[in-house]
C-alpha cells in the first residue's frame, strides 16, 4: 500500500451520450472506448508505446455463481500496443481484440500469473503493472447520490423504505497502485475518479491529467479516424501557457547590427578606457580597434570578406582578441582551432571549412598540419600588417552574415561545423549584458578556450559595455590556489565554468589547499554540464555570499538558450528562455507535452544557428520549420535533450535521447570515438560509455573486442582525437553483451574495476598500512577498484586535476604535504610510499622533475609550456617507451613559493644547472612545447657557448 489521494470529476451527459454513440458505431462498448482513451493518455504522459493496464473482470462466468455472496472479481492485465501512430479507430479495434481475449481467461488468478512469469520484484511497485482502469455500474439505490458525491456534497440523506441512509465522506489515504482511473456509469453522466500514489504525483498534476483525459475524449469524438499523434490532449488554457506565456521573451535589440559595429560604437564612447588586460599588458579601446582594423584591411587583401571563414589557432593572449575582431571587421567569420589538437583533426577542420587563411603565433607553426592556404603570424608577421590603415574598414557584412564557425563532436565519426550569424550573437550578447552580467562593476576572467562557446560570454560582453577583457595566464588557470588568489584581488568577480571544474576548485578550498576568495568572487555562472543540487549546497556552505546562475544551451543556439538564478534550497533547473528565444518541449509528433511530462527540448528564436557546414541532410534533420511561429522562415533546433516544464515555467533538464555526453564541459558524441576505434585494423567491435562509478567523476570507458593491447588502442586514439575524447579506460572483452532481441545490452557492460590497461601486469595487493592507505586514496580519487601497488596513476586515467585531489587527500589523511610533481616520483602506490618513508619531497632546490627516469638511452629534457607545469609531457614520455629517460623542467614559483624568473636567459641558465645534475656533459637532447620551445632554444645557445654539444633541439 502507498500513501494515496483521489481526484473526482464529471464527464457530462452530452459527452457521455456521444461516447456511447461512438462505441455503438464502431462495434465496441463504452468500456473499450474509455479504456483505449485511458491508455492513450498514459502514452502521452509516459512516451511508452507498450503499456500494461490492469482491469477487474466480474468473475461470475458460471450460472451457479449468480446467487453466491462474495467477491469474485479478478484483475486481468491488458497489453496495448500504440506503435506505428495508428488511428484511434484502429487502436479501438486492437483494444476490442485484446478485451475479448482477456474475457476468455478472466478466471486465471493474477497471483498465479505473477508466479509463472516471475517478473523482477520491487517493493516500491506492483508486479506486472502499476495502473488500473475500472468501469463500474452502481447499485440502483445509490445511483441517485453519485453525482452529488462527485460534486463533493456531504451529509446526503435518503429514505430506503423505513431505513435512513446518510453519506459519510471518507478521506482516501492509501493507494494499492500508482494510478487508478475509476469511472461509474450512471443513467446520464459518467462519474470519474483518479486515485493516485502521492509519493509519485501531486494533486495539481492529477487535476491536469483529468483535464487531458476530457480533452482527449473530445478530440476523439471530433475525428475517430485521426492518427493518435494528431489528437489534442492539452486544454486551451494549458496550450496558451506553454506556447505563449512561458515564451513571452520579446525584447528590443539592434537587429540590424553586426558585433564589430557595436564594438566600434563603444570605441567612440570610451576610446581611452582599458579594453584588454594580460600580465601587465594593456590595450585601450582605441589601440585595440586600430590593430584590429589593420588586420582586417590586411585580410581583405587576402580575399577575406562576408561568408569567408578564417581560422585562428592560438592561446589566450591580446593577439587572440585582435585576431577575432580583425576577422569580423574584415567581413569574415572566425573559425577557432585548438593548436593542441592532433594534426589529423586540424587538417580535417581546415579542409572541411575551406579556410583560406590561418591566424596564429610563431611558436604554434610546428603544431599546424600541412596547409595550402596563407598563414599569418600575429607576432612575427605584424610588421607587414602594421602598414595597413587604422580606420574602420567597410566589411560588407550584415546581421544575416556568418559570424563564426564552431566545430562540435559528430555522431558519424567526424566533427561538424555549426554556422552562427551576427544577428543571433548580438541578441545573445545584449541579453548577457542586461541580465546575468548586468551588475555594474562586475568583471569575469577569460578562462575557457576559444573553441568552447562558453568563451562567448567571457570575451565579447565587456567589449560592448566598456569593460575589460581580463585574460589570465595559463599557469593561473591550471592551479586552483592561483586562480582563487587572482579572483580575490578584484572587488566584484564572476567566474564562468563547468561544474566539474568548479568541483576541483571547491575541493581545494574545503581541503585547505587554497584560500577562499572572500567576497571578491560574487557570482558563479555554471554551464556546459548538468548542475547538481548537492554542488550548489556545497558551494553555498563554503561561500554563503555567492549568487549562482545555471545557464543552458547548445552551440546550435548561439551558446545559451535559457538561464536560471538558483535560489538556495530550491530545485536546480535550467530556468526560462532568454531574450527573444522560445523553448518548446515536444513529443515525437512535434506536439507540446503537458507540464511535468518529459519531451525533447526544441529551441526557436533569434539565436538559432543557420545549420551545419557542408551537411545539408543533417541540417534538415535537426533544424526544422517552427510550427508555432508566424515569422517567415522560422525554425526550431531539435536539441536531443530531454526536459520538462515545471508549473512555474522553469525547465528541468532530464538527460539525452541519444549517446551524446558532456565530460568536463566538452560535448562528446560517443559515436565519433567508436568510429575512430573502428579504424584500427585489430578492432572487431567497440562501444563507448560515459560512466560515473564514483559520484562527480564521470569518465569515458571504451569496451573493445580486439586483438590489441589497451595501450596500443589508447595511443592510436591520441593521434586522432582531442585529449578530452580519449577514454580514460579501455576494457578488452571477448564479445559485447547482447539482449534477447540481438541488440547491444549497454547495461550489461561491466564496471571497469579490474578491466584497465594494467591488466597485462600481475596484480600486487598492498603489503603494509601505508600502501593500504595510499591505495584507498587512489581508489577514491580514480574510481578504480582495486588498485595494486604497481599500478600507474596516469594509466588508470589520472590527470592534473585528479592529482590535485590526490595530494589534498594525502595531506588530510596522512598529514604529508607534497608538491604535485611528486606524482612523477610516485606514479605508483609503491613508489609514493617509498617517497613518504624517506620523507624526500622534491623541494625548491631543483627544477628537475623525473617524469620517466629509467632507461638506457640518453635522457631527454623537456621545458614546461607557459603554464609552468610539466604535466603535458606525461603521454609523450609513455609513447617514447620505457627505454627513453624523460625529465621535465618546471618553472620556479609554480609550487614552491619562490619568485619566478623574469627573464628567459635566467630561466635557461637555471634549468641548465638542474639538468647537469643528471647529465654533466653533452651531447644534450632538449625539447619544449609552446613557451618551452623558446626557453629550450635559449638553453641550446648557452650550452653551445659553454662548448657543450646539443644533439637535439625539438
Amino acid at each position: 500500500m502507498f500513501r494515496g489521494a483521489q481526484h473526482d470529476f464529471i464527464l457530462n451527459e452530452e459527452l457521455a451520450r456521444r461516447l456511447r454513440a461512438l462505441a455503438k458505431a464502431e462495434g465496441a462498448t463504452l468500456y473499450m472506448v474509455l479504456l483505449a482513451a485511458f491508455e492513450l493518455m498514459l502514452y502521452y504522459h509516459s512516451g511508452q508505446e507498450d503499456i500494461l493496464v490492469a482491469s477487474p473482470m466480474v468473475g461470475r462466468s458460471r450460472a451457479e455463481f449468480e446467487e453466491l455472496v462474495g467477491f469474485f472479481a479478478n484483475p486481468v492485465v491488458l497489453r496495448a500496443n500504440l506503435s506505428g501512430n495508428p488511428t484511434f479507430r484502429a487502436l479501438l479495434g486492437r483494444m476490442r481484440q485484446t478485451v475479448l481475449a482477456a474475457l476468455e481467461h478472466q478466471d486465471y488468478p493474477i497471483l498465479r500469473l505473477v508466479q509463472r512469469l516471475r517478473p523482477p520484484r520491487d517493493l516500491s511497485r506492483s508486479p506486472l503493472c502499476q495502473t488500473m482502469f475500472v468501469l463500474d455500474k452502481p447499485h440502483r439505490v445509490a445511483e441517485q447520490a453519485i453525482p452529488a458525491f462527485a460534486r463533493g456534497e456531504t451529509g446526503l440523506r435518503m429514505d430506503l423504505g423505513g431505513f435512513a441512509m446518510e453519506s459519510i465522506p471518507l478521506e482516501r489515504r492509501a493507494a494499492t497502485l500508482d494510478l487508478v482511473m475509476l469511472i461509474i456509469e450512471t443513467t446520464g453522466s459518467l462519474s470519474a475518479s483518479i486515485r493516485f500514489n502521492t509519493d509519485l504525483f501531486d494533486a495539481a498534476t492529477i487535476a491536469r491529467m483529468a483535464g487531458h483525459f476530457q480533452t482527449l475524449l473530445e478530440s476523439v469524438l471530433r475525428d475517430p479516424a485521426a492518427a493518435i499523434g494528431g489528437l489534442d490532449i492539452l486544454t486551451g488554457a494549458e496550450r496558451r501557457q506553454l506556447l505563449v506565456e512561458f515564451n513571452d521573451t520579446r525584447t528590443d535589440y539592434p537587429k540590424d547590427k553586426c558585433l564589430h559595429q557595436l564594438f566600434e560604437e563603444q570605441v567612440q564612447r570610451t576610446p581611452d578606457s582599458v579594453a584588454v588586460v594580460f600580465e601587465g599588458q594593456q590595450l585601450t579601446y582605441a589601440q585595440l580597434n586600430a590593430r584590429a582594423n589593420q588586420l582586417a584591411h590586411h585580410l581583405q587583401t587576402l580575399g577575406v570578406g562576408p561568408e569567408v571563414p578564417v581560422a585562428i589557432a592560438m592561446e589566450h593572449c591580446p593577439e587572440m582578441v585582435v585576431g577575432v575582431l580583425g576577422i569580423l571587421k574584415s567581413g569574415g567569420a572566425y573559425l577557432p582551432l585548438d593548436p593542441a589538437y592532433p594534426k589529423e583533426r586540424l587538417a580535417f577542420l581546415l579542409q572541411d571549412a575551406h579556410a583560406p587563411v590561418v591566424l596564429t603565433r610563431k611558436h604554434w607553426l610546428e603544431s599546424l598540419p600541412d596547409y595550402t592556404g596563407r598563414v599569418v603570424c600575429l607576432d612575427s608577421g605584424w610588421e607587414a600588417i602594421a602598414r595597413e590603415s587604422e580606420k574602420n574598414p567597410v566589411s560588407g557584412a550584415t546581421a544575416k552574415s556568418l559570424a563564426y564557425v564552431m566545430y562540435t563532436s559528430g555522431s558519424t565519426g567526424q566533427p561538424k561545423g555549426v554556422l552562427c550569424e551576427h544577428g543571433g550573437l548580438v541578441n545573445y550578447l545584449c541579453w548577457v549584458n542586461e541580465d546575468p552580467l548586468g551588475d555594474p562593476g562586475l568583471c569575469m576572467p577569460l578562462t575557457t578556450k576559444l573553441t568552447f562557446d562558453m568563451c562567448l560570454k567571457q570575451l565579447f560582453p565587456p567589449l560592448l559595455r566598456g569593460g575589460e577583457v581580463w585574460i589570465l595566464p595559463e599557469e593561473v588557470l591550471a592551479e586552483p590556489a592561483k586562480l582563487l588568489s587572482a579572483l580575490a584581488a578584484r572587488t566584484k568577480v564572476g567566474l564562468n565554468c563547468v561544474p566539474s571544474s568548479w568541483t576541483a576548485i571547491l575541493h581545494a578550498i574545503q581541503s585547505g589547499q587554497a584560500s577562499p576568495p572572500g567576497e571578491g568572487l560574487a557570482y558563479l555562472f555554471f554551464g556546459g554540464e548538468p548542475l547538481s543540487k548537492e554542488l550548489v549546497a556545497r558551494s553555498l556552505s563554503a561561500l554563503p555570499h555567492l549568487r549562482i546562475w545555471n545557464i543552458y544551451g547548445p552551440t546550435e543556439a548561439t551558446a545559451n538558450a535559457s538561464a536560471a538564478r538558483i535560489i538556495p534550497g530550491d530545485e536546480v533547473t535550467i530556468g526560462r528562455p532568454i531574450a527573444n528565444t522560445q523553448i518548446h518541449i515536444l513529443n515525437s509528433f512535434l506536439h507540446p507535452v503537458p507540464i511535468g511530462v518529459q519531451g525533447e527540448l526544441h529551441i526557436g528564436g533569434a539565436g538559432v544557428a543557420r545549420g551545419y557546414l557542408n551537411r545539408p541532410e543533417l541540417t534538415a534533420e535537426k533544424f526544422i520549420p517552427d510550427p508555432f511561429s508566424a515569422a517567415p522562415g522560422a525554425r526550431l533546433y531539435k536539441t536531443g535533450d530531454l526536459a520538462r516544464y515545471r508549473p512555474d515555467g522553469n525547465i528541468e533538464f532530464l538527460g539525452r535521447t541519444d549517446h551524446q555526453v558532456k565530460i568536463r564541459g566538452f560535448r562528446i558524441e560517443l559515436g565519433e570515438i567508436e568510429a575512430a576505434l573502428g579504424q584500427h585494423p585489430a578492432v572487431q567491435e567497440a562501444v563507448v560509455l560515459a560512466r560515473e562509478d564514483a559520484p562527480g567523476e564521470k569518465r569515458l570507458v571504451a569496451y573493445v573486442v580486439a586483438d590489441a593491447t589497451t595501450d596500443e588502442l589508447r595511443r592510436f586514439l591520441k593521434d586522432k582525437l582531442p585529449g578530452s575524447m580519449v577514454p580514460a579506460v579501455v576494457v578488452l572483452l571477448d564479445a559485447l553483451p547482447v539482449a534477447p532481441n540481438g541488440k547491444l545490452d549497454r547495461r550489461a557492460l561491466p564496471a571497469p574495476d579490474r578491466s584497465r590497461p594494467e591488466l597485462e601486469k600481475a596484480f600486487i595487493a598492498p603489503r603494509d598500512d601505508l600502501e593500504r592507505q595510499l591505495a584507498d586514496i587512489w581508489e577514491e580519487v580514480l574510481g578504480v577498484r582495486p588498485v595494486g601497488v604497481t599500478d600507474n596513476f596516469f594509466a588508470l586515467g589520472g590527470h592534473s586535476l585528479l592529482a590535485v585531489r590526490l595530494f589534498a587527500l594525502i595531506e588530510k589523511r596522512l598529514g604529508k604535504k607534497l608538491p604535485l610533481t611528486t606524482v612523477f616520483q610516485g606514479a605508483t602506490v609503491e613508489d609514493l610510499a617509498g617517497v613518504l618513508r624517506r620523507q624526500a619531497t622534491p623541494g625548491p632546490q631543483s627544477a628537475l622533475v623525473a617524469i620517466q627516469p629509467g632507461g638506457i638511452k640518453r635522457p631527454l629534457f623537456l621545458v614546461h609550456p607557459a603554464g609552468g607545469h610539466v604535466f603535458p609531457y606525461i603521454h609523450l614520455a609513455q609513447l617514447l617507451g620505457p627505454d627513453q629517460p624523460c625529465y621535465g623542467l618546471q618553472a620556479r614559483g609554480v609550487e614552491d613559493g619562490q619568485d619566478p624568473h623574469a627573464r628567459i636567459e635566467d630561466m635557461a641558465a637555471y634549468y641548465i644547472q638542474a639538468l647537469q645534475t643528471v647529465q654533466p656533459t653533452g651531447p644534450y637532447l632538449l625539447g619544449g612545447w609552446s613557451m618551452g620551445g623558446v626557453v629550450a632554444f635559449e638553453m641550446a645557445q648557452q650550452l653551445h657557448a659553454q662548448g657543450q654539444p646539443v644533439a637535439l633541439l625539438a
